[in-house]
């Protein structure tokens, strides 16, 4: 086994403490991969938060990270050490299933192996995160990281960004698309970029005027405050596609209205029970959607369109001494709009 330090969970505190940790040794088509930079997700709060009743869990979150290829197994040719890469939410999959083919491992029938809290398909160990200094990975789940795209402010592309990028993609939108993404955190200011790179009309909504000059900074034309019956009529039947990032659990009705006919609400950021009333789908054929993660294609895909655009995630970057504080500022939504660990005091 491979020996480096990471942030493990402490049930007994709910905290994050330092830790040695064990990484397997390459398998062939492996990659080990010294952790520079760790996105911090929402996922990761969520996960601390469960396994506080688990005394016999093993947790150590981070699923949004790049670095650089340290080691490479006996089979890997299209990377080297010293390249830099980056990796996501997802490190295997069957390969086999119709979802798999289709380059959609995302949606895995076997269901993904995640990059923390899943299990090894070969071994049956616990997959433990990123957030540590070093992480050994399939070649085929590291994407090669662009030039010019900087490693610190990428890292939350790979959960947040190929979180948004897929509906844009998979709902068509480009020039001529009228867009309104609805909450402005770390997946809705991804979501406005992308949006407006494109070429789409992006419009943000809020619920509060308070954020109208950053949706403007990041791209967007058009800015309706949630709250203003006035202003939510106004755009009555408007966007071809609503892009909802919300993370709390909130009625769907009122982004309905303003989604267009044969229109598109892609509900993304409250993966919890939702209701709908019939009618707000019925008049105007309108759909409902959602996405999560993405396949490997569509992963490299929006990381090259990122670079080509100068797309990253607006951070705040802290050494990863300061994960809990990370974590309990995240818990109260203070951070515009993600925030990333630099793993180098791990050393």
């Amino acid at each position: 086994m491979r020996s480096t330090t990471g942030w493990q969970a402490d049930s007994t505190t709910g905290t994050l403490r330092r830790a040695a940790l064990e990484r397997r040794e390459l398998r062939p088509d492996d990659i080990a991969v010294r952790v520079d930079y760790c996105g911090v997700c929402h996922t990761d709060l969520h996960a601390l938060q469960a396994l506080e009743s688990d005394t016999n869990g093993v947790l150590v979150p981070g699923h949004e990270f790049t670095g650089v290829v340290t080691e490479v197994g006996s089979a890997v040719s299209d990377l080297a050490p010293g390249d830099p890469v980056a990796v996501g939410n997802i490190v295997d999959s069957c390969g086999t299933c119709r979802m798999c083919q289709a380059g959609q491992e995302n949606f895995c029938r076997e269901f993904p192996t995640l990059t923390y809290g899943g299990t090894d398909r070969h071994d049956g160990s616990t997959t433990l995160g990123g957030y540590s200094r070093e992480y050994v990975v399939s070649n085929r789940f590291a994407y090669p990281l662009p030039a010019g795209l900087d490693a610190a402010a990428t890292a939350p592309l790979l959960c947040a960004g190929v979180t948004v990028w897929e509906p844009l993609q998979a709902l068509g939108v480009g020039p001529g698309s009228t867009v309104a993404v609805a909450g402005l955190g770390g997946l809705g200011h991804l979501a406005v970029k992308m949006a407006t790179a494109l070429g789409a009309t992006t419009s943000v909504i809020s619920r509060s005027l308070d954020k109208a000059h950053e949706a403007r900074g990041l791209g967007a034309e058009g800015f309706i405050v949630s709250t203003d019956p006035g202003q939510m009529e106004a755009v009555r039947d408007h966007f071809d596609v609503v892009i909802d990032t919300v993370s709390a659990p909130h009625d769907l009705a009122p982004y309905l209205r303003v989604t267009a006919m044969d229109g598109t609400l892609s509900h993304l950021g409250h993966l919890g029970p939702v209701t709908v009333e019939t009618m707000d789908l019925l008049i105007g054929r309108k759909k409902l959607s959602s996405a999560g993660s993405g396949g490997r294609p569509s992963t490299a895909a929006m990381l090259h369109f990122c670079a080509e655009h100068g797309i990253t995630a607006d951070i705040e970057l802290l050494p990863s001494s300061q994960v809990n504080k990370a974590l309990e500022r995240l818990a109260r939504n203070d951070v515009r709009y993600r925030f990333v660990l630099d793993m180098s005091d791990l050393d």
